[in-house]
């Protein structure tokens, strides 16, 4: 295949040869003719010598994403390549009889920039982060389709809310299946992919909320954010004496209380519709056992100070909170904010409150979330257990 080509400047293809997957707009001389937004193009140094092929982009800093590299050619089995070495690797990591709902592609860390696949039970969720993986899903949908004929009910694309106002959209590529009832270590919850937030449920959290279980038994237990009550439903499941779900969202509070009915109907849990912050201040009841997972409070660098303030006033009240050799999980999924910054704030937090605390545990994303060794960027998700005197 023949693509137009992206000419970097003198001494700009060092990051490429190092297999950093972005092109910025600074690095680029120039390109050999007009080319469109999403096009597929091949990348060039000073001299003429290929670094890689990808696509292009006129939106953002980032104006090319990287598929190939050197001269490894992008080819009609592209797809078809990367969606079974990634399947393979899944298989190696999850046991499908008790867990059926796990990421296949992430992005970088899987080799294609851009786009995200979650599977739930047979179905497949396809998000688009640029236009030129918007502009190849039904290729993709096709890949999926051949190659995994006996995994496949639906495949769905939900991408208006990762691209650009009036770029993406939603719609089926195969079948028309809206939900299903998902296992993560045999414990079920209801994923809706047409209504819920970003591909239905958030999946990279699945390694942390077994390991809450381990905290939970016989214990008061606090989740904000709670969303789809992922960790709620764990820290049942593990025995805790009661269960207190908070989300500022009355749809997603329905949603944590079907999905602990599924698995404990009758158990001793309360859901609660409240802003996170104002329930902390107001609400005076301690707990054994506290879990804080915002939303990304930092989306740009520009609101990195402001996030940080926010990161360290909830921190503080959950600590606030905790009872004596409580236990907290907190929480960062903000790029923008790395480990060292999201460490220091919460340290500073537990200044505040004057207690003995100890570090258990450093998350991460779980290992379906796997980050590109030469792109450190993919690595997003920060989280602390701790022990508090």
């Amino acid at each position: 295949m023949n693509f137009p080509k992206v000419i970097l400047k003198l001494g700009k293809e060092k990051s490429i040869q190092r297999r950093h997957p972005w092109i910025f707009s600074g690095a680029v001389f120039g390109v050999s003719q007009e080319i469109n937004d999403g096009e597929m193009v091949e990348v060039v140094d000073s001299k003429n010598n290929p670094l890689g092929t990808g696509y292009f982009s006129d939106k953002g800093s980032i104006v090319v994403r990287l598929l190939t590299f050197a001269d490894e050619r992008y080819s009609d089995t592209f797809w078809e390549e990367k969606l079974h070495a990634a399947w393979k690797l899944r298989m190696n990591l999850l046991d499908l009889e008790s867990t059926n709902a796990f990421r296949v592609i992430h992005g970088e860390g899987d080799g294609i920039p851009g786009l995200i696949i979650d599977y739930y039970d047979k179905n497949w969720v396809l998000q688009a982060h640029s236009s030129g993986i918007f502009l190849k899903v039904e290729e993709i949908a096709k890949a999926i389709q051949t190659n995994f004929s006996n995994y496949c009910e639906t495949i769905y694309c939900k991408s208006s809310g990762t691209l650009p106002p009036n770029t993406g959209t939603d719609f089926f590529l195969y079948g028309t299946k809206e939900q299903t009832i998902a296992k993560e270590n045999n414990i079920l919850f209801s994923v809706n992919w047409v209504e819920g937030q970003k591909t239905g449920f958030f999946l990279d959290q699945r390694e942390n909320r077994k390991l809450l279980g381990s905290f939970s038994k016989g214990k008061n237990v606090l989740n904000t954010f709670c969303y789809t009550g992922g960790f709620s439903v764990y820290a049942m499941d593990a025995g805790a004496a009661l269960v207190t779900s908070v989300d500022i969202s009355q749809k997603a509070v329905e949603l944590a209380s079907k999905n602990m009915d599924l698995n404990h109907p009758n158990s001793n849990h309360k859901a609660i519709a409240e802003d996170v912050f104002h329930f902390m201040k107001e609400n005076h009841q301690v707990y054994d056992v506290i879990v804080l997972d915002p939303p990304a409070f930092a989306k740009s660098i520009k609101s990195k100070h402001t996030a940080t303030q926010a990161y360290k006033r909830l921190n503080n009240a959950g600590l606030k909170a905790l009872a004596p050799k409580g236990i907290l999980f907190t929480f960062s999924c903000s790029q923008v904010i790395d480990d060292v910054l999201f460490y220091n704030t919460v340290a500073a937090a537990a200044i505040e409150t004057g207690r003995t605390i100890r570090v258990l545990h450093k998350l991460g994303q779980g290992p379906d979330h796997p980050t590109n060794i030469y792109h450190p960027e993919g690595h997003y998700l920060k989280g602390l257990v701790l022990y508090v005197e």
